[in-house]
């Protein structure tokens, strides 16, 4: 068991890696009452192509969706009822990445905790709960069709990538979940809901000793085989599709546009650039920008310019968008901006004021369980400590932040998705 005080920040960060592969993070604040655990796995939607033993396997689209619904199945009943019935909130999660099970609690945390590792690491599935499943999901999925902030997304993915199993819902498809069986669920859980594969995360009032403790008579003792994943081939260095529109039940006109950045592959280098690159688009999209104050003053943007860095199944990307009575219009004056930047550089004290602030959200961040639980789970899975974050933004320099929107943020790489209202 390893232990780094992080004195700016009043913190200290327990590691352990236990024998079987798993690595566990405990964040001890013995001052609160209230604890989060959060158990998770390098294994979400865009997975769906792998390699184990030596050859390659192949799986429906919405597997990792699928199995997170059927996880809480208990051959003694649901975990999410007992759970609950501790006293805790518990819930979950799968996006293209990973899949991840949690829960907050003020009391019986150890209780609790019993029951995540172990519901998470025993499978119980049946051909009847499969099927049952199937009309479930089905229903989910057509509701999310019909969500326009879905739609937007999952349509601007669509043109940001060819290739990338990211471009398709986590969900997956009325087609393709039809061909999920209990056999699936199994395989895949036995794939990469080994402990190798997975990451543990704790923050609040805990004991680091008895959470390793727990999880080392728990969990699987060996380490299992972490697959080797295939997200299809290249992509060529500007989008597939350049736009895309739709029409939806809408009061007015939305817009998101996106571009595709190459990830840095090692962990500091990732937690640098994703640093740099969240104070890129505060700089170019946030409130105190020059082309947000000019779009809001002439009528373009109703209220915020959203906007966020995504690192998910061997890609990433950056994502901005709103709702503007004139999308063509908002858009120009975004592109225009973007080259003016080019030509002119960035503000020096825009630069000064923006890395303050994100210093502020990054601060604001850990002091939020969840938000610092998944931001360590995160982290174990791209081998980076996010509260190293804190140092290594001293070192960010108004150049560096210029040179990654120099090589990400241009105009032939943006893509865009347009949902307007029904005519």
């Amino acid at each position: 068991m390893k232990e780094r005080r992080y004195d700016n920040i009043s913190e200290t960060l327990i590691t352990e890696t236990l024998s079987n592969g798993l690595t566990i993070n405990i964040v001890p604040r013995p001052a609160f009452t209230k604890s989060f655990a959060m158990f998770a796995t390098d294994y979400g939607g865009a997975d769906r192509r792998f390699k184990l033993g030596g050859s390659w396997i192949d799986t429906p689209a919405g597997v990792a969706h699928f199995l997170e619904h059927k996880m809480f199945d208990m051959p003694y009943g649901n975990a999410l009822s007992v759970l609950s019935a501790n006293g805790a909130s518990p819930n979950a999660f799968t996006s293209s990445g990973m899949t991840a099970y949690h829960f907050e609690c003020t009391e019986r945390f150890e209780d609790n905790l019993r029951v995540l590792l172990s519901f998470v690491s025993t499978p119980y599935f049946t051909a009847e709960s499969v099927q049952k499943e199937q009309g479930i999901i089905g229903q989910e999925i057509c509701m999310v069709e019909d969500n326009p902030g879905f739609v937007i997304y999952n349509n601007l993915l669509r043109c940001l990538y060819e290739y990338n199993p990211v471009r398709d819902s986590v969900a997956g498809s009325i087609e393709s979940i039809a061909e999920i069986t209990d056999k699936t669920l199994y395989h895949c859980h036995e794939m990469f809901y080994n402990p190798s594969n997975m990451t543990l995360a704790v923050v609040g009032n805990a004991d680091p000793q008895r959470v390793i403790a727990m999880a080392q008579e728990i969990l699987p003792k060996e380490p299992g085989e972490v697959p080797e994943r295939d997200y299809g081939a290249p992509e060529a260095a500007i989008p597939h599709q350049a736009k895309i529109s739709a029409e939806m039940e809408v009061s007015a006109p939305q817009f998101m546009f996106g571009a595709r950045i190459r990830p840095e592959r090692d962990g500091i280098a990732r937690l640098r650039q994703s640093i740099i690159g969240e104070i890129s688009l505060a700089m170019l999209l946030g409130p105190s920008s020059p082309v947000f104050n000019r779009l809001y003053s002439d009528g373009l943007l109703n209220g915020s310019l959203d906007y966020e860095l995504d690192y998910t199944a061997g890609t990433a990307m950056l994502l901005a968008g709103g709702e503007s009575r004139d999308v063509g219009a908002a858009m120009d004056e975004i592109i225009s901006e973007l080259r003016r930047v080019t030509a002119d550089g960035l503000d020096r004290d825009l630069f000064i004021n923006s890395k303050k602030s994100y210093f502020g959200d990054m601060l604001r961040n850990t002091g939020s369980f969840s938000t610092l639980a998944q931001a360590l789970i995160e982290g174990a899975f791209a081998d980076f400590c996010p509260l190293d974050a804190f140092e290594i933004i001293e070192g960010i320099t108004v150049q560096d932040v210029q040179a990654f929107v120099f090589d990400n943020i241009v105009p032939e790489k943006l893509a865009l998705s347009v949902i307007e209202p029904k005519k």
